[in-house]
């Protein structure tokens, strides 16, 4: 018995045996360990994905409640910002006083970020209250101010002197300067 099969269908079943025997050696050697990395890096990409839509959730939530405070405390950061002036600070609250008199200003630590002064002054006033006001009026100055404990008040005839001491903070942008500038320099 013998077989009749043509030349070219027999160039075709060989090409045909070939190319399957190439794909299923490119499937099992190829593709199929691949598609299993891939399951992998797409369940790590999944679980990435979502820790950083975690992650840039709490950074808008944090930004949002930073823009909140910085609008609502804006005084307050332009305050660190004011250097603090004597004849300015004498100027603005004389008319608390019938007479206000800044003694001394004395730098009295450096912390890290700000500078602290002991400002100490003598008044005259007319009665209690309008410390009291001057008091008010200091909480929205242009300088971080804190009066500090004992404040003395003697009767003098009509008027009442009040001796007090003051911390002024303010930041320390020129120093914070030189010293990056000396990190550099190191």
């Amino acid at each position: 018995m013998k077989i009749n099969i043509s030349r070219q269908n027999l160039y075709i079943i060989i090409t045909s045996l070939f190319l399957l025997i190439f794909v299923l050696l490119f499937s099992f050697l190829v593709l199929i360990p691949q598609g299993k990395e891939y399951r992998k890096a797409r369940v790590e990409l999944k679980s990435k994905s979502k820790d950083l839509r975690k992650y840039q959730n709490f950074s808008d939530e944090t930004e949002e409640i930073l823009t909140d405070l910085q609008k609502k405390h804006r005084h307050i950061i332009t305050a660190f910002d004011t250097k603090f002036s004597e004849t300015r600070f004498t100027k603005q609250y004389k008319k608390y006083f019938s007479s206000l008199k800044i003694s001394q200003k004395v730098k009295l630590k450096q912390e890290d970020e700000f500078l602290t002064y002991e400002v100490n002054t003598t008044s005259q006033i007319n009665s209690p209250k309008t410390f009291y006001n001057f008091l008010d009026a200091i909480n929205k100055a242009d300088w971080i101010v804190g009066v500090n404990f004992p404040i003395e008040f003697v009767r003098d005839g009509e008027l009442i002197k009040s001796t007090f001491s003051m911390k002024v903070l303010c930041n320390n942008k020129d120093d914070n300067s030189t010293k990056a500038i000396k990190k550099v320099e190191k």
